[in-house]
């Protein structure tokens, strides 16, 4: 007998799902189980780091949503009650069809609080390369059951939960269930039975009634978890994520579950049973067939790589050029403009004979075709021609740009297109430092990454000109995960637990740096923990609440409390969008990427980190604002008119 999880969520499930996909991949090598799906809650965020996690263990990665479904999306109702519907892609042309259908759901017309689909715009998406399953508490076939599926999850007892199924549910639970065979296909639609809660009096209720159903319809039955979580001892963690989310402490809880009170995910502090199970476990609540069809489905989803090559947006070239070719013609402009430039540094390096002048400057034109053809060889003349373009662009608007970032000044090729404004020759900046060809392989091509600084009054303005040039539907600004780290997380867990004044909380947590101060730090030292390098670097401070023993464990009155910060350090915390990266595609984004709503800004952005649309092939640029240069341009307007623009 052979279980594949199939509902199973990570932290991109925004402080409700804890795992991080590489603890998903090595519960499934624990227990011995071939693979799991990742179905987060209304994204597909995690896909890249999940397919990724999963290879490295040597498992099988199913890519899935668990999609918010509304009744009609042309109605926004003050209080709207969503259920849930997990869809799993089949195959690489069903990741598109996911994608598409996560965008959908994010479209400012659709999200109302939540990105949303209804049924019957969700079809559009369903062409036979979609599995849907449905029948967890909060989905459409479970709530069918009950004349108030509210109380009847909150029942504390089997025989309470079953006096509030309705008299006609069958006929409802068979017209639901036949309505998704319509619209996913009759091979592609199953009824999800989930009893992994043995503290949920509702759940065997429900299984009871799907199963009649499905012997009723002829759908297959499927036995799923609902993982938020990979073991169970790990509820203990997920608990202060609830806590944060619900902006109550574990007290707070305590009294509430005390009163009988009914609150928001009061599930998961009810019971520990939220994680990926064993077949032992699964066996003792679900029938052989329930678990045989998770095998079923595993087998019908293909194994496809959703990572690919740099796929560059081509630059509209003048004349019929190539890529290449203008490159080559912009770099040699660039030359003529600053030849005067280049000699006068020659000069003032003090290389006066003509042969020994003759001598530098042929070192510029051997370092230029040395950075052309590595550049050209790699096929990032596109990269170069758009980020020439955009600084270009917005120096004939009249606004200043960065004289050049980093390691960005270490190109003479950058130099010569007028986007830095250092001479990388006559300071002995390092090419190779900007870009290290030696990364490259046949499967892989690293791009550069060059920072581009904008006065952030006209930032819009850069962002607007690439939008238009590039269209609209292929380039969007980025979404960024902020994670708990370090000092936050430390409050957040004191918190939680009540464990300490306000006062006393940041008297410990004054001694937990930013990670930006000791990012040095924590390279060398190969330390991920900032709480853990804080203990070892800061051991006299922190002494009173928490130190390391002889024997590396942790001791003190609140060694608990740090314990456990550590461990949920590098979990998502929040999203927003990415202060200064944009990505700009080949292809309409929401064909290739999640499309995702922006609530504080209104906007739509990629609905992937940087590094993980790198690695399905879409590029990024970095458009920074620079508080700086506004300053610098509003004293440059101030000398022009106090001198009437002669200077």
């Amino acid at each position: 007998m052979r279980f594949f999880p199939l509902h199973v969520h990570s932290h991109y499930s925004l402080l409700d799902g804890l795992s991080r996909p590489i603890d998903i991949a090595n519960r499934c090598t624990e227990l011995g189980l071939e693979g799991s799906s990742l179905t987060d809650h209304g994204n597909v965020g995690g896909a890249v780091s999940f397919i990724n996690a999963m290879k490295s263990k040597g498992k099988k990665a199913i890519l899935g949503c668990e999609f918010y479904i509304c009744e009609d999306i042309t109605e926004k109702p003050i209080k709207e009650k969503l259920s849930h519907l997990v869809v799993l892609a089949k195959n690489e042309k069903g990741w598109r069809r996911l994608l598409q259908a996560t965008s959908e759901s994010n479209k400012p017309d659709n999200f109302y609080y939540k990105p949303r689909l209804d049924l019957e715009t969700l079809a559009k998406f369903a062409d036979g390369n979609l599995i849907a399953f449905s029948g967890h508490p909060g989905s459409d076939l479970a709530n069918t059951l009950f004349s108030d599926p509210h109380t009847a999850y909150n029942a504390k007892t089997y025989e309470e939960a079953k006096s509030l199924v309705r008299k006609d549910w069958h006929e409802y639970a068979i017209d639901i269930a036949n309505r998704y065979k319509e619209i996913f296909g009759e091979e592609n639609f199953f009824i999800e039975i989930q009893l992994i809660d043995d503290k949920f009096a509702a759940s065997q209720v429900i299984a009871e009634g799907l199963r009649y159903i499905s012997k009723k319809t002829g759908i297959p039955p499927v036995a799923t978890p609902d993982a938020h979580y990979a073991r169970q001892e790990d509820a203990y963690d997920q608990r202060v994520l609830l806590c944060n989310k619900l902006e109550m402490t574990l007290q707070d809880v305590d009294k509430k579950l005390v009163a009988g009170e009914d609150f928001a995910l009061s599930i998961f502090f009810k019971s520990s049973n939220y994680h990926i199970p064993s077949l032992k476990e699964i066996k003792k609540i679900h029938t052989e067939e329930e678990i045989n069809n998770t095998a079923v489905i595993a087998d019908m989803c293909e194994e496809y790589d959703i990572t690919d090559k740099p796929r560059l947006p081509k630059f509209p070239c003048p004349e019929g050029m190539t890529s290449g070719e203008y490159l080559t013609k912009l770099c040699r402009r660039g030359w003529k403009n600053r030849e005067k430039q280049i000699e006068e540094a020659i000069k003032k390096g003090g290389y006066t004979s003509e042969k020994e002048f003759k001598n530098r400057k042929k070192e510029y034109g051997d370092r230029f075709k040395e950075e052309l053809d590595i550049l050209t060889s790699a096929h990032l003349d596109d990269y170069f021609l758009i980020v020439h373009d955009i600084i270009r662009a917005a120096k004939e608007r009249g606004e200043i740009v960065g004289a050049g970032r980093g390691s960005a000044a270490g190109s003479l090729v950058l130099y010569l297109l007028d986007v830095t404004d250092v001479d990388p020759v006559q300071y002995g900046l390092i090419f190779s430092r900007f870009y290290n060809a030696g990364r490259n392989t046949k499967d892989h091509i690293s791009l550069p990454d060059v920072d581009m600084d904008f006065e952030i009054q006209n930032r819009d303005k850069t962002i607007e000109y690439i939008k238009k040039k590039y269209g609209t539907d292929k380039v969007a600004q980025i979404i960024t995960y902020s994670r708990m780290q370090g000092r936050s997380v430390l409050k957040d867990v004191l918190r939680a637990h009540s464990a300490c004044g306000f006062e006393e909380m940041n008297r410990i947590t004054k001694w937990i740096p930013d990670e930006a101060d000791i990012s040095d730090q924590l390279e060398e030292s190969g330390e991920s923990s900032i709480i853990m390098w804080a203990l070892e670097n800061n051991a006299k401070e922190l002494e009173p609440w928490c130190y390391i023993d002889s024997k590396g464990k942790m001791q003190g009155s609140l060694a608990k409390r740090f314990e456990q910060a550590v461990r949920l350090e590098g979990t998502n915390r929040s999203q927003s969008k990415h202060a200064a990266g944009i990505v700009i595609a080949q292809e309409p984004l929401q064909e290739i990427c999640p499309i995702l709503y922006d609530k504080k800004t209104g906007q739509n952005i990629a609905g992937m980190e940087m590094g993980d649309l790198e690695s399905m092939g879409h590029v990024k640029f970095d458009i920074l604002g620079i508080a700086l240069l506004d300053k610098i341009h509003s004293v440059q307007n101030m000398v022009l008119e106090r001198y009437n623009g002669n200077l």
